[in-house]
C-alpha cells in the first residue's frame, strides 16, 4: 500500500473556485483572516495536512 497523496487536483481556474480564491483573498487583505491555509482548506474543500 501507497501512502503517496491520492487526493485529486483542484482546477484552480474555474470561475467557482477562482471567486473563491478572491473572497479568501479579500479576507485576508482586510485583516479578516486570521488562518489563511484553514480557510483555503475549507474554501475548497480539502483537509489540512498541518500537525
Amino acid at each position: 500500500m501507497s501512502c503517496e497523496n491520492t487526493e485529486q487536483p483542484v482546477d484552480l481556474t474555474s470561475s467557482e473556485n477562482v471567486q473563491r480564491g478572491q473572497e479568501v483573498y479579500d479576507r485576508l487583505t482586510s485583516g479578516e483572516c486570521l488562518d489563511v491555509i484553514a480557510e483555503l482548506d475549507a474554501a475548497y474543500g480539502r483537509e489540512s495536512e498541518r500537525s
